[in-house]
């Protein structure tokens, strides 16, 4: 039976049916999770540690709201619709929100792949990259929980009276859920965009220096994006990095209007296709033209 050479050159798991996928998917991931349970013990007090900084904002934001005269009992909210209690809520939650979009020497990790040549074993392996990488940073975030959910109990019971609305209701922590999932895939698929960059230049470790600074900056990590100037916020409010902290956050808050959260949980899945469009094209045209030798 004769092969054309389109089929003898093509990547064996191309050929392969979906059962046959998935069962390679489950067994990356299985032995990923394996993996990271067996060394990652210091979660739990790494976590814990990150949490102390909340302690100096904490004292921050009381200067802050007694300076202007403000309420701090959480009854006034006078700067940037938060008021002194929800602020320090809302620093809590962007914590989570970015334990799940933060994702750390991805980028660089893709970068460096490409320049040693590494890359090329995806060439023969019935592995494609991107999935790897998307299983391997999914067994690092279950893992991650699975051992640090004890100290976030704790710092958010400790904590608790500074929610001043208490736990939302269903549909407002579904809507929270989703955001944060959607909010991993956009991290997870910008970040492997940008390690793509790999591809046409040698080094990436600049450009993402300044990503890092502006996705910090403009997600609403460092302070609600309500208190940036109104003639700037409406640009911001429309960029994808606010899905990565701010918005999961003001979701739980109860900061984002009943009858604008499908709409922004719309805009959000849009960013997330958008992303998974270009690190999949950027994959693609990269592929074509990569070179490698030696053995």
């Amino acid at each position: 039976m004769s092969t054309t050479a389109e089929e003898r050159w093509s990547p064996p798991h191309y050929n392969r049916g979906l059962g046959w996928r998935l069962s390679t998917w489950w067994v990356i991931l299985r032995t990923a999770l394996e993996e990271r349970l067996v060394y990652r013990g210091d979660f739990a007090l790494g976590t814990l540690m990150r949490f102390l900084p909340i302690i100096t904002q904490i004292f921050l934001w009381y200067a802050v709201f007694e300076s202007i005269g403000a309420s701090t009992d959480g009854e006034e909210v006078t700067i940037g619709k938060f008021g002194f209690r929800e602020i320090i809520a809302y620093y809590l939650l962007t914590m989570v929100a970015r334990a799940f979009s933060s994702m750390p020497t991805l980028a660089s990790g893709i970068a460096q792949q490409i320049r040693d040549g590494e890359i090329k074993r995806y060439l023969i392996q019935p592995i494609d990259l991107i999935g790897f990488l998307l299983l391997t940073r999914i067994a690092h975030k279950l893992t991650y929980y699975v051992v640090a959910i004890a100290p976030f109990a704790l710092v958010f019971f400790l904590c608790r009276d500074y929610f001043v609305d208490g736990w939302p209701s269903l549909s407002v922590f579904a809507a929270f859920s989703a955001s944060l999932i959607m909010g991993f895939l956009i991290g997870f698929f910008m970040e492997a965009s940008i390690g793509m960059i790999g591809f046409w230049f040698l080094e990436v470790s600049s450009l993402l220096f300044v990503f890092m600074l502006f996705s910090f900056f403009l997600s609403g990590h460092m302070f609600p994006l309500t208190l940036l100037p109104d003639s700037i916020e409406p640009f911001v409010q429309f960029l994808p990095f606010k899905y990565l902290a701010y918005f999961p956050a003001a979701i739980f808050l109860g900061k984002v209007e009943p009858d604008a959260l499908p709409m922004e949980l719309g805009i959000q899945f849009a960013w997330l296709v958008f992303f998974i469009v270009v690190c999949r094209f950027a994959y693609s045209r990269g592929m074509k033209r990569y070179s490698g030798y030696g053995g």
